[in-house]
């Protein structure tokens, strides 16, 4: 009898434990019934919100769902614009569940597979909206009009998946490496070619400052030499007056002074010879200093 009564305590124990669920304030639930989710009388679908909850067991199943806002942020994909130009679009998508019943069923309660509808019917969306513009149209004032665009075509599409669509976003807008290498190219050569003008126009400006700057030198020059031709003119005109003023006043000692500067400049090596008449006035100083 009391081996009846633990058996009978023990299935009770594992009767309520599999009875007793726990939602978590992040998650919702639904109970699956014979393959069905569970309705209310009002063929509502049952959400059981945090707490705990009873359910029937071997009958009645619960499916977890997390009701918190998700991320898709998958990886960067190529676009096609209208100019048949290619581009590379990173983005994501911020997303939540909105009707758990429509969301089980669609895609059985699974986050990947949930995600991957999702993402197919964005990237279809946005290769749509892209393929209507040019480049500068996306990348210019025209990319809010983009992505609200493409926020509605999605959250229509979201919605057979029970999804609500919070929010999309671009965040990166390239080109394709082999695109981008040809376009930093041109432009490079565009402004090695503008270097290149402007350092010849640099050169042109050079050279006409310096033939300036070398013709005001010559023209400096010139009338610097002929201020100083006028001045050595002047100085031995002035030389020349005072010569001539000293000899008109003692001739004589101007004539001994000018004796003694030639003796000094034919005397200045005692190998010099020097070859004169002895008559010659040359030495007429001399000769009146010996005689005296």
């Amino acid at each position: 009898m009391k081996n009846l009564a633990i058996a009978v305590a023990v299935i009770l124990s594992i009767v309520l434990y599999s009875s007793v669920f726990v939602i978590h304030e992040s998650q919702r639930g639904i109970v699956i019934q014979f393959g069905k989710v569970k309705r209310d009388s009002q063929n509502t679908t049952v959400i059981y919100e945090p707490g705990l909850h009873l359910k029937i067991p071997l009958i009645e199943k619960v499916r977890i769902l997390d009701a918190r806002i998700q991320t898709l942020d998958g990886e960067a994909d190529r676009f096609v614009t209208s100019e048949k130009k290619d581009l590379i679009v990173d983005s994501y998508v911020k997303w939540r569940i909105r009707d758990f019943e429509t969301y089980y069923l669609k895609t059985s309660g699974i986050k990947t597979n949930a995600e991957s509808l999702l993402d197919r019917k964005f990237s279809n969306g946005l290769r749509s909206e892209i393929g209507a513009r040019t480049i500068a149209e996306i990348v210019s004032g025209e990319r809010n009009e983009l992505m609200e665009k493409a926020l509605s075509l999605l959250a229509e599409s979201a919605d057979e998946l029970g999804i609500e669509v919070v929010d999309v976003r671009v965040k990166k807008i390239n080109l394709p490496e082999e695109v981008s290498s040809y376009i930093y190219d041109r432009m490079r050569a565009e402004r090695n070619a503008v270097a290149a003008e402007h350092r010849s126009q640099g050169k042109e400006q050079a050279e006409f400052i310096k033939a300036d700057i070398d013709s005001r030198i010559t023209i400096m020059i010139a009338d610097a030499e002929r201020e100083a031709r006028a001045l050595r003119g002047q100085g031995d005109a002035q030389a020349a007056k005072i010569y001539a003023d000293t000899y008109n006043k003692n001739a004589e000692f101007y004539s001994f002074l000018r004796s003694l500067d030639a003796y000094k400049a034919s005397f200045k090596d005692k190998g010099d010879v020097l070859l004169v008449k002895p008559d010659s006035s040359f030495f007429k100083y001399m000769k009146q200093t010996n005689a005296d």
